[in-house]
């Protein structure tokens, strides 16, 4: 009886672990370097710029969308369907990016990285 106990309770702690860590929100950080070599690699990698609209239009990378940080969660769904997409977010300092990154995994997006600020892309804009 004592041995059925413990390999009850076995069962239940691993169980706890794995609903645990199921639900984790995660996304990664990729430098600008590693970036521009995957974007290159695939035309798919969605450049999200969480920016606003006026910043945007400014400067941006290449070929990257908008999709401003207070109309993400509203948008997203019409502007990346495919929620496995490869995305990589950016903004102008990284909190921007960083929140968007955080709001795409808890709303499904299972490709999500965190590319960070503008301000440090050494590579070309327009």
């Amino acid at each position: 009886m004592k041995k059925l106990i413990i390999i009850v309770v076995i069962i239940l702690i691993v169980l706890i672990i794995f609903i645990a860590n199921r639900n984790k929100i995660t996304y990664q950080n990729i430098t600008d370097d590693m970036a521009i070599v995957e974007s290159q690699n695939n035309p798919n990698i969605v450049l999200l710029d969480v920016r606003s609209k006026e910043e945007h239009e400014e400067k941006r990378i290449p070929n990257s969308i908008s999709i401003p940080l207070d109309e993400l969660e509203e948008r997203i769904a019409n502007e990346i369907k495919d929620k496995q997409t490869k995305i990589f977010v950016y903004c102008k300092t990284g909190i921007r990016s960083e929140q968007a990154s955080k709001t795409l995994v808890r709303l499904g997006y299972t490709n999500v990285y965190n590319l960070g600020g503008l301000e440090n892309w050494k590579y070309e804009t327009e």
